[in-house]
C-alpha cells in the first residue's frame, strides 16, 4: 500500500494514491505527444504531498497494525509504520503474516459496510461494475519496506484476499519490483501460487537483509526472496 510521488488525477485516502483507467494499458502521456513534450510534461508535475486525510488514515492503519501484533515502533510517521510492517513478519510463517494483515484490513471497516457492499454492489452486472484497473506509479510501501516478502505477505496477498472474501470482488495485484509501480486488476482472479511470478522474485538490491547475508556468505542464493 503506497503513496505516489506525483499528485494523481484522483486522490483517495489510502496508502496508495492510484490512477483509474478502464483500458488494459495505462500510459502517463497521450500518444500524440512527442518525446520532448512528454519530458516537459513529466518535469512540470508537482510532487504529491500527503494531506490531512492521508495522515489520518495512515495513523489509524498503523494503530490497527500495532494492535494486531502487540507492538509499535518508536519512530514517527511512515518510518514507524514500515517498522511495524516488518515486525509482522517476525516469528510468523508467511501464511500467518498474511492472515494477520487480512485481519488488519477488515478492522478498518465497519462490518455492516462490508456486508452491504458484498451483497448489494459487487453482484451488479455480474460483477462487472468492479472491473477496473488501478495503476500506482510508485508504491511507497514497497519502496520504503525494501522487501519483496513484506510486499507479498503484508500487502499483495492479504489485499487480494480481503477484496475477494470480504467485498466479493476478485482482485489481482501485480507489483513491479524494478520501478516500484503496481497494477491492480479488479474483477480478475489471482493466479495459483505456482503460477504467480511475484512469489518467485529475488531479493531487491536495496534490501538490507539480503545485503548482510551476502556479506556473511558470498555464496548465498538470492534468486528468490526467502520471505516471499
Amino acid at each position: 500500500m503506497a503513496i505516489l510521488n506525483h499528485r494523481p488525477l484522483l486522490s483517495i485516502p489510502s496508502l496508495h494514491s492510484p490512477k483509474l483507467n478502464r483500458s488494459a494499458r495505462i500510459s502517463c502521456f497521450s500518444a500524440r505527444l512527442n518525446s520532448v513534450e512528454a519530458v516537459e510534461l513529466k518535469s512540470s508535475r508537482k510532487e504529491y504531498s500527503p494531506g490531512v486525510v492521508d495522515d489520518l488514515f495512515l495513523n489509524v492503519f498503523r494503530s490497527r497494525m500495532a494492535q494486531e501484533i502487540g507492538w509499535d515502533s518508536e519512530k514517527p510517521g511512515y518510518d514507524g509504520l514500515i517498522d511495524v510492517a516488518h515486525r509482522i513478519m517476525v516469528g510468523r510463517s508467511n501464511s500467518e503474516a498474511t492472515e494477520a494483515a487480512v485481519r488488519i484490513l477488515v478492522s478498518l471497516f465497519p462490518p455492516i459496510i462490508l456486508k452491504l457492499y458484498k451483497r448489494l454492489v459487487s453482484p451488479i452486472a455480474g460483477g462487472k461494475v468492479a472491473s477496473e484497473m488501478v495503476f500506482v506509479e510508485k508504491c511507497k510501501y514497497l519502496e520504503e519496506s525494501k522487501c519483496v516478502g513484506v510486499c507479498i505477505n503484508t500487502c499483495k496477498l492479504p489485499t487480494q484476499t480481503f477484496f475477494k472474501e470480504y467485498m466479493g470482488v476478485p482482485l489481482v495485484m501485480e507489483p513491479n519490483f524494478s520501478d516500484y509501480s503496481c497494477q491492480f486488476k479488479f474483477g480478475v482472479l489471482p493466479p495459483p501460487p505456482e503460477d504467480d511470478t511475484a512469489l518467485k522474485e529475488p531479493c531487491l538490491q536495496i534490501c538490507p537483509t539480503a545485503n548482510r547475508r551476502k556479506q556473511v556468505n558470498s555464496t548465498t542464493d538470492n534468486s528468490k526472496c526467502p520471505k516471499a
